[in-house]
C-alpha cells in the first residue's frame, strides 16, 4: 500500500502544500498564506492557526488527517535558530505529524538539485543565509539574521550599498560612480546638496527602489563600473565565507555541491560576482566543489525530503525528476 508524504515551503508572504505518494505520485496541491511566526502579532500562536488552516484545506477534502502522512518535511522562513526550530517542532507535533523535518528554507534547494542530497545552500535574494546538510545529515544555518552576524548579501543590503556609495562620492572622498546619478534621480534631485535630507525621507517613508537600485549596480558593473563592480565583488565575497564556514564546521566528502538560490544569484547571475565567490571559498577551503544554480522550484526539495524521510534513502534520479516536473508545472500554473 502506497503511503502518503507531505512537502511545505513557507516563506514571508505564502506557503505552498504538496502532497505526494511515496511513489512520486503528485496527489494534491494547495498554496496559503505565510505561516512564519514573524509574521504575526502573536508570534507563534499565529504560526499555528495558518500551518493548521493549511495542512486542514489540503487534507481534509480527502479524509486524512496529519497521521495519515507517513512523512513531512517543512522549510520555512523564520526558523533561524535551535530554539525557533524547537518551537515549530512544537506545533508541527501539535498538529498530529509524527514523522517530519523542520528546517529553515535555505535548506530546501540543496534536496531539490543535488544529485547526493547534501551540500551547501548560498541564498541570496532580497536577504541572505546559508543552510548545510553534510553526508551524515547534520544541518547548519550560516546567518540569516542580518547585519549583526555579517549578513553582508541580498537584494536590500546592494540597494543599500548604492545609496551609501553615492553619498560617500558626493561628500566623503568615494570614489566616482556612475550611480550617484541614479540614485538622486530616483530621489528625485539634481543638486547633491540635498542628497542627505532626501536619503533621510526616502528611507523614513520606504520610498527607496530596491530592486531597482539592485539591477542599476549589475547593469552599472556590466559598463564597467568600478564601485559597482566592488559592490557585487563584496557580496560574493560575504556568501562565499558563509559557505566556506558551513564546510570547514562540517563532515563533506568531494566535490562539494554548493547550491546558489534567490534572485540575485538566479537573475542576476553576475560573473563579476560568482567570480568572486567561487575565488573566496577555493581561498579557505581545500576540498573541490561545484556550484549549482537552482532553478526548480524550493518545494521540490521539501517534497524529495519528505520522500526520503519515509523511504530511509534518498530518492533516484528518475524520482526526482518526476517530482521536480510536477511541482514546477503546478507552481506554474498558480503564477
Amino acid at each position: 500500500m502506497e503511503k502518503l508524504i507531505m512537502g511545505v515551503d513557507g516563506g514571508n508572504s505564502k506557503t505552498d502544500y504538496f502532497l505526494f505518494t511515496d511513489k512520486g505520485t503528485f496527489v494534491d496541491y494547495y498554496r496559503g498564506p505565510t505561516c512564519s511566526h514573524e509574521q504575526f502579532k502573536d508570534g507563534y500562536e499565529g504560526a499555528y492557526r495558518a500551518m493548521k488552516d493549511g495542512v486542514s484545506k489540503l487534507l481534509d477534502k480527502h479524509g486524512l488527517k496529519p497521521a495519515n502522512i507517513a512523512a513531512a518535511a517543512f522549510g520555512l522562513a523564520g526558523v533561524d535558530t535551535p530554539n525557533q526550530k524547537a518551537n515549530i517542532e512544537k506545533i508541527v507535533s501539535e498538529l498530529g505529524f509524527s514523522r517530519f523535518q523542520v528546517v529553515n528554507d535555505s535548506f530546501l534547494g540543496i534536496k531539490a538539485i543535488t544529485e547526493k542530497g547534501y551540500g551547501v545552500c548560498s541564498i541570496n535574494g532580497t536577504g541572505t543565509s546559508c543552510g548545510a546538510i553534510d553526508r551524515h545529515g547534520n544541518c547548519l544555518q550560516v546567518g540569516g539574521i542580518g547585519w549583526i552576524v555579517g549578513d553582508d548579501a541580498g537584494g536590500g543590503y546592494i540597494a543599500r550599498l548604492a545609496v551609501r556609495s553615492a553619498y560617500l562620492s558626493a561628500y566623503r572622498m568615494g570614489k566616482p560612480t556612475s550611480l550617484t546619478e541614479i540614485v538622486m534621480n530616483q530621489l528625485g534631485i539634481t543638486d547633491k546638496y540635498y542628497l542627505m535630507e532626501a536619503i533621510s525621507e526616502a528611507a523614513l517613508k520606504r520610498r527607496i527602489d530596491y530592486t531597482g537600485l539592485t539591477l542599476a549596480v549589475f547593469a552599472e558593473a556590466e559598463k564597467g563600473d568600478a564601485v559597482a563592480r566592488d559592490i557585487l565583488q563584496s557580496v560574493g565575497v560575504s556568501c562565499a565565507q558563509a559557505v566556506a564556514g558551513a564546510i570547514m564546521n562540517m563532515d563533506f566528502d568531494e566535490p562539494v555541491e554548493v547550491v546558489l538560490a534567490g534572485s540575485v544569484w538566479v537573475k542576476g547571475a553576475s560573473p563579476i560576482m560568482i567570480k568572486a565567490f567561487s575565488d573566496e571559498i577555493a581561498r579557505h577551503v581545500n576540498k573541490q566543489f561545484r556550484i549549482l544554480t537552482l532553478q526548480v522550484p524550493p518545494a521540490t526539495g521539501a517534497v524529495i525530503w519528505a520522500l526520503e524521510l519515509a523511504g530511509g534513502v534518498f530518492p533516484d534520479y528518475e524520482k526526482r525528476r518526476q517530482i521536480i516536473e510536477t511541482v514546477s508545472a503546478h507552481l506554474e500554473a498558480e503564477a
